[in-house]
């Protein structure tokens, strides 16, 4: 998962951090070893990311939520940025055959 977030430029980063979780969930209490997952990514791509993490998550309720920096150094920032930014296709990758129009989402 983490990869893919970042090769559609909706991450610029993924710390990945094994955990161990302690919950109430239907009625049981439950221990489980997971993964937690920080993304990096802009305020542009904010909203992509989480509806690809809601499509892509396996957990019928995942803990999703965002924090937002006091501060944070400005370089770091403008890598966030540009990392974010969909890749652009070439304009003759953008059309098939018969000049059809290739439609990406």
């Amino acid at each position: 998962m983490a990869r893919l977030l970042v090769e559609q430029h909706l991450a610029a980063c993924v710390h990945i951090a094994p955990i161990e979780s302690v919950y109430h969930w239907q009625g049981r209490l439950h221990r489980e070893r997971e993964f937690q997952l920080s993304m990096q990514t802009s305020a542009s791509r904010a909203k992509a990311l989480r509806r690809t993490l809601r499509t892509l998550h396996p957990y019928e309720l995942p803990a999703l939520y965002v924090v937002t920096p006091a501060w944070v150094y400005a370089p770091y920032a403008r890598w966030i940025a540009r990392s974010c930014v969909p890749a652009r296709v070439p304009r003759a990758a953008r059309t098939g055959a018969k000049g059809a129009t290739v439609v990406r989402s």
